[in-house]
C-alpha cells in the first residue's frame, strides 16, 4: 500500500493559482495512474485529473480542462495539481488517489483506487 500525503491547499481569491502536491511514502510504482479528486460540502466525491505513472497520459474533468494541469516529478513520487483561474466553484477538498488498474475510461470513479491522502482544502470565497 502507498500511502499518499496532499499538501498546498489554502485561500486564495476567485481568478488565483495554487498548485497541489502529493507526496507518496515510496515511488508510486505499483500505481497504473495517480489522480486528484476533490468533495464539496453536501456534494459527491468527483474526480479532477488523472495521470498515467507510465507514459504520462493525462485526463481531465470537463468542469476544470484548461484551468488545472497535473504533473508528476521524474521520481515517481510527487504529483502536483496546478490550478489556474479559480472559481468559487472550486471550493473543496482535493484527494490525492492511486489506482494499480486504471482502467480506461475508469479514471474518475473512486471505485477504480486504493490508495488515498487525507485531503487538503481549497477555499475560493465568492
Amino acid at each position: 500500500q502507498v500511502q499518499l500525503v496532499e499538501s498546498g491547499g489554502g485561500s486564495v481569491q476567485a481568478g488565483g493559482s495554487l498548485r497541489l502536491s502529493c507526496k507518496a511514502s515510496r515511488a508510486t510504482l505499483s500505481s497504473a495512474c495517480l489522480g486528484w479528486f476533490r468533495q464539496a460540502p453536501v456534494k459527491e466525491r468527483e474526480g479532477v485529473a488523472t495521470i498515467y505513472t507510465y507514459g504520462g497520459a493525462t485526463y481531465y474533468a470537463d468542469s476544470v480542462k484548461g484551468r488545472f494541469t497535473i504533473s508528476q516529478d521524474s521520481a515517481k513520487i510527487t504529483v502536483y495539481l496546478q490550478m489556474a483561474s479559480l472559481k468559487p466553484e472550486d471550493n473543496a477538498m482535493y484527494y490525492c488517489a492511486g489506482s494499480r488498474r486504471c482502467r480506461y475510461s475508469y479514471w474518475f470513479s473512486r471505485d477504480e483506487y486504493e490508495d488515498w491522502g487525507q485531503g487538503t482544502l481549497v477555499t475560493v470565497p465568492s
